[in-house]
């Protein structure tokens, strides 16, 4: 069977289902396309249910209306480009700290590291201040014969110091499989601090339901700061800027103006904290102005110059745009001359840039440190170790087949001596990791954050020569900033992964922005992904939907009508088709769309699949035992599972064999059915059969980046439910991901050129 020949649309279908391709009645926009536009909590709180965090990849139906209720806490499992805040405060550990808590934890301390880091380096420097002990004695002692106070004489006829203590020996501890994913437990709030806040909310005419979410995000005098300045709403994930207008007019009456100085900086925080969403770490000047301009903020001019001198964000000068070359220099004099090229101001958050800033200091501090090999001899590999074998930092490419290279370093790595690892984006791609390295040397980055890793030295590094982490284009910055800020000097990094994937649903593209900087050696894999569905996946990653022979029918196209029909061969497809005509179960086959809503989106697949493959009645909060579900335990990261049962504390999974246990007060907001998901969700997982659905009105969702990352994850048959006519070709072909606004390249080019 043939698919997908190139510059056309798909022909005939090899399912013995299918029917004669058909044109789609193209009639709908992109109703569910996975956008950095959030349903809003107040929205969702308006229509008396109660609102649960912030989204991330939400929903935009196209009946959606910026004041109606929505199902925003519904859908707030983060998958896509975009990432949500977490809270980033618990409450003090129990006996055995979840997986998220300490990642969280560890975040806040990086955080504290990196502004004491940057204060000190502001701060005058006092002559010995930092010195203790026989250094510090010394020092006295120098002091005391330049003052005339004592002779030098004195300081010769006492007894011989003491012999220093030898540094304590890292012990390296035996590697601790990763627990099972947890939330992180949100800290208590007092009820005086949540009656205070419930009322200035009733005044203001926002429902009460969000006093929890906001105590949450302003603190316990969120009373006081709510009355002070109402435009605090918009720190709530998931409020817009129209409804924090219409609260601040409720309490200020004819005081509220649109020129307040308090709107136009709540409105620059709000502006930059969806364009984090959207990845970006900064935001160019001139874009926030003209966001400004659109909320109709009179002096969008003066209002960013106010939050700039108040400090609000982070002003940055870039003279080169990202991605460009600099250009030569003329010489003086020379005629004719360009003039220079105005310089790029961009604003920022704090919080990305102490991120971006200490990960651009650790990749330099990598690379500038001679890495420890301990007269260790390499065995002899490839292109890759032997990169790796002389350098800290080492940027690796390839897609599916190459992670094989990646896991080879740590085996010879292993060899060769050296205390190795490898790190994975998912549990999925652990699994798949440890069958190449062995389950002692491969976990997950979050597992590496929260202490389920190797053990740490005497100084709390982490006890590794030598760390592989797999899946690196779903680093955003600030995991990154942590995971390099853990390794200690004389480490060597490897970063590897397929720059043809969707992007980290973070802020940032730590991986792109490495390979661009050029500051360390980059190896390219040359090994293609096997079989049809590799040789169509590497069309795409070009930019062509070429024809592929599938004669075991590994590839097949399904075209359908409408999204209704898409459905229905979708649930046709996973239930019957696939099981009886290539042998592979319903279990190990995934549903992949565009987004959570529209008429062919998760939403739709999941109950259309629910009534067919375990139809209940939805008895723990709408979940039955056997149903499949994806969880997100935090921001970013999406886990699926089974329902095993539900008590008082919540519901309990089974996600790939490890115990899961969802609190009952997150199973609205981070738990949904998991037969269908969206491609951002699917990111560094991987199953036997995969059926990729594209209706009529997912086509402007739809780009190179994301046909590549939902075809990919098919390891041996991939259908390909085909409803969008030329929109496929030429999303492969024409529409690239939007480009992300960061400064880790400038950075690291900076730092290694002061170096030099």
């Amino acid at each position: 069977m043939t698919a997908l020949p190139q510059g056309s649309a798909p022909g005939s279908t090899a399912d013995d289902t299918a029917e004669a391709a058909v044109a789609p009645d193209i009639t709908e926009v992109a109703a569910d396309a996975e956008t950095a536009d959030a349903e809003t909590a107040v929205e969702r709180a308006a229509s008396d249910t109660p609102a649960g965090p912030g989204t991330t990849d939400a929903d935009t139906d196209a009946d959606a209306n910026a004041n109606a209720p929505t199902d925003a806490a519904r859908d707030a499992t983060p998958d896509g480009d975009e990432s949500s805040t977490a809270d980033t405060t618990a409450e003090p550990a129990a006996p055995e700290v979840s997986e998220a808590a300490a990642e969280l934890a560890a975040q806040r301390e990086l955080r504290a590291r990196i502004e004491q880091r940057k204060a000190e380096k502001e701060a005058p420097i006092e002559a010995g201040a930092k010195l203790s002990g026989p250094a510090a004695d010394l020092l006295a002692a120098v002091r005391a014969v330049e003052s005339g106070e004592k002779s030098g004489a004195a300081f010769f006829a006492g007894p011989p110091p003491a012999p220093r203590k030898p540094a304590p020996t890292p012990v390296a501890t035996a590697p601790v499989r990763p627990r099972a994913p947890e939330p992180a437990r949100t800290p208590t709030t007092s009820a005086e601090a949540l009656a205070s806040v419930r009322d200035v909310l009733t005044r203001g005419g926002a429902p009460e339901a969000l006093a929890a979410q906001v105590t949450g995000a302003l603190g316990e005098q969120a009373a006081d700061v709510l009355g002070a300045d109402p435009w605090q709403l918009l720190a709530v994930p998931g409020v817009r800027p129209e409804q924090a207008d219409g609260f601040a007019r409720a309490l200020l009456g004819a005081e509220c103006r649109p020129d307040d100085e308090r709107r136009g900086a709540a409105l620059v925080g709000w502006i930059l904290e969806q364009a984090a969403l959207a990845g970006h770490t900064a935001l160019a000047a001139d874009e926030v102005r003209k966001s400004l301009a659109a909320r109709s903020v009179p002096d969008p001019d003066t209002a960013v110059q106010q939050v700039i001198a108040e400090g609000v964000v982070l002003v940055f000068q870039d003279g080169v745009p990202q991605g460009a070359e600099e250009p030569e220099a003329p010489e003086s004099g020379e005629e004719g001359a360009p003039p220079a090229e105005p310089v790029d101001v961009l604003l920022g958050l704090d919080r990305y840039a102490l991120a971006e800033e200490s990960l651009a200091d650790g990749l330099a501090r990598l690379l500038n440190s001679p890495v420890r090999d301990d007269g260790s001899v390499w065995p002899k590999g490839g292109e890759l170790v032997r990169a790796v074998a002389g350098s800290g930092l080492v940027a690796h490419t390839g897609g599916e087949a190459a992670r094989a290279e990646s896991a080879a370093v740590v085996t010879a790595a292993a060899a060769a001596g050296l205390r190795a690892a490898g790190a994975a984006h998912t549990a999925d791609g652990q699994r798949r990791l440890a069958e190449l390295t062995g389950p002692l040397a491969a976990f997950t980055v979050a597992g590496l954050l929260s202490g389920a890793g190797p053990g740490r030295d005497a100084d709390g590094a982490l006890a590794l020569d030598v760390l592989v982490v797999q899946d690196a284009p779903q680093l955003d910055v600030e995991t990154a900033a942590m995971l390099v800020e853990s390794l200690p000097d004389g480490c060597r990094l490897v970063l590897s992964g397929d720059p043809g994937v969707l992007g980290s649903a973070g802020a940032g593209r730590v991986f792109a922005d490495v390979l661009a900087a050029r500051v360390c050696p980059v190896v390219a894999s040359r090994l293609p992904d096997p079989g049809p569905v590799g040789e169509l996946v590497s069309g795409v990653g070009i930019g062509e939907l070429n024809q592929v022979e599938a004669p075991g029918r590994e590839v097949v196209i399904v075209p359908v009508r409408d999204a209704g029909e898409a459905v229905h061969r979708s649930v046709q497809l996973l239930a019957d088709s696939i099981p009886r005509a290539i042998g592979i179960s319903a279990e190990q086959t995934q549903v992949i769309t565009v987004g959570h809503g529209g008429s062919a989106g998760t939403r739709a697949l999941n109950a259309a699949l629910k009534q067919r493959l375990n139809p209940g009645p939805g008895r723990f909060g709408g979940f039955d035992p056997a149903d499949r579900v994806a969880y997100a335990p935090a921001p970013g990261r999406t886990v699926t599972g089974t329902v095993v049962g539900a008590d008082a504390e919540g519901l309990r999974l089974d996600c790939a064999g490890s115990p899961v246990l969802v609190p009952k007060e997150r199973v609205e907001s981070a738990l949904r059915h998991g037969w269908a998901l969206t491609a951002h969700q699917a990111t560094g997982m991987r199953w036997p059969a995969v059926v990729v659905v594209l209706p009529g009105d997912a086509a402007q969702g739809l780009n190179r980046a994301w046909v590549y990352t939902a075809f990919s994850r098919a390891e041996r048959h991939l259908s390909v439910v085909h409803g969008v006519d030329q929109a496929l070709p030429r999303a492969v072909a024409e529409v690239l991901p939007a480009p992300r606004t960061t400064r880790l390249a400038p950075l690291l080019k900076g730092l290694l050129m002061t170096a030099e």
